[in-house]
């Protein structure tokens, strides 16, 4: 009794002295648990031939075990400054990827658009990797920004006093902060309307947090949308054949769901037609079918589940929605597990955004707070969209819901993104102890009580400091 007294003395002194946001670690291992279980679940469509369940069971579970090592190791960062030194190579790996996409390197065409490479035998889905590679560069620049320690602009005007107004913050914000955005952005809008959008909005959002001048920002927006309606006026100008993916964005924007899928029937009945094979479906033409198909099966899997759901394994959408383990991971859920299972779902994506919003209230470093803030808004507003795919509000985008869904790219990806929101937690121990306790004010029993939290900045950037340096 004694010994196992102690055991539990011995666990929880484990738990109270691990650093790092301690909720954070709870949220990560339950998506990759919940990851696990439901792609096993879920993964009819993607047992064919000689692969079963079992081995997609087992494939999922060393991708979990590789995110689980990527956490761990960007946890253990020792400092901020190395974070800060990788976050500078951000923009030159997001734009060397979109390089080796638009001139055709090594591409993957993945259902009619060009967003994925191959490299080393290995499929990458670029953009969940420019994503988080994005939101990182961001920090780094605004942070840079604020310090004005951008050196190549000082050394120009120094070289010819011609170069002198790229010294300005004016032009600093321009070719460090607006055009790197901009640039990224449309590399991808040829491959990805959806994820550029996404991308797009938070990007927007790290800028805004970053507090760089509003006029700027929203003019940064017009650009945009203006190279949008340029894009637009391409691809009518060239009939469809030039940024094919926006006719897909159209048709999903201006027709109901269901008006589109009557249509696409009776078009594709035509073609049969045409081809005298009325009688006689094609391969083609069973699976355009089954795509247009997917979304009312999703929604009919969310009707099934109820409140309580059908109980593990008995889903029966699964075997009608392909993309079931991925773009549909969360109708899957609510199938099984019901209404109830669905909403602890969504509470630990609230209970992201809540914490990401405390750590970055106790970073003293513009670094830190931007990257933070960032990241939670990327992974909690992909979670958000998929959810609201799922039960039918909004157009079909195709984001895969973080952490849970199948998918290597984007699981790896967001492993990274988890486990600097970690690091930087770890790092900002202090400044959360700060904040919570003030020295000195304790009763007889020797317990501390808690600080106002408007007391805690002081401290804050005292205590954080030592790891900026």
């Amino acid at each position: 009794m004694e010994e196992n007294t102690t055991q539990k003395r011995d666990f929880w002194n484990f738990v109270a002295n691990f650093k790092g946001d301690k909720v954070i670690w709870m949220i990560v291992l339950l998506l990759i648990l919940t990851s696990l279980v439901t792609v096993f679940a879920s993964s009819s469509g993607l047992a064919k031939g000689d692969t079963t369940r079992l081995d997609i069971f087992f494939s999922q579970f060393k991708l979990a075990c590789a995110g689980l090592a990527i956490i761990v190791l960007c946890y253990n960062i020792p400092s901020i400054g190395f974070i800060r030194l990788f976050s500078s190579l951000g923009f030159f790996v997001s734009f060397m990827l979109l390089l080796c996409l638009i001139a055709g390197i090594g591409t993957i065409n993945v259902n009619g658009a060009e967003r994925s490479l191959e490299i080393g035998g290995m499929q990458i889905y670029i953009f969940e990797v420019i994503k988080v590679a994005m939101v990182m560069y961001l920090a780094w620049a605004i942070d840079a920004y604020r310090k004005d320690s951008f050196r190549l602009p000082k050394a120009l005007s120094v070289l010819s006093p011609r170069l002198g107004f790229l010294d300005s913050p004016a032009a600093k914000r321009i070719i460090y902060i607006y055009l790197p955005t901009i640039m990224v952005l449309g590399g991808m809008f040829k491959g990805g309307i959806s994820s550029t959008l996404l991308t797009g909005a938070v990007l927007f959002l790290v800028i805004l947090i970053g507090g760089m001048p509003k006029k700027e920002i929203f003019g940064a927006l017009a650009a945009g949308c203006c190279m949008i309606g340029l894009f637009v006026g391409l691809h009518a100008a060239s009939e469809g054949k030039m940024f094919p993916r926006l006719a897909v964005a159209a048709d999903r924007l201006t027709m109901h769901r269901e008006y589109r899928i009557i249509e696409t029937e009776n078009r594709l009945q035509e073609i049969e037609a045409a081809r005298g094979e009325t009688h006689v479906w094609s391969k083609e033409y069973r699976d355009a079918i089954d795509r247009i198909r997917q979304p009312e099966s999703a929604k009919l899997a969310i009707k099934e589940g109820g409140l309580f759901g059908k109980g593990p394994g008995n889903s029966t959408q699964k075997y009608s929605v392909y993309a079931i383990f991925s773009d549909y991971i969360y109708s899957f859920i609510i199938e099984e597990a019901g209404l109830i299972g669905g909403i602890v779902i969504l509470i630990l994506y609230v209970s992201l955004l809540a914490r990401g919003a405390r750590i970055v209230r106790l970073c003293d470093s513009w670094f830190a707070k931007v990257a933070v803030a960032g990241l939670v808004l990327l992974i909690t507003g992909q979670a958000f969209m998929h959810m609201m795919v799922n039960v039918n509000i909004g157009p079909l985008t195709g984001q895969t819901l973080p952490m849970v869904s199948h998918g290597s790219s984007s699981f790896l990806s967001f492993s990274v993104a988890f486990g600097v929101l970690l690091s930087i937690s770890r790092l900002a121990k202090k400044n959360t102890d700060a904040a919570a306790v003030i020295p000195g004010d304790s009763d007889e029993s020797g317990i501390e009580e808690e600080a106002d939290p408007s007391a805690a900045p002081g401290m804050a950037e005292e205590t954080l400091q030592i790891h900026h340096g």
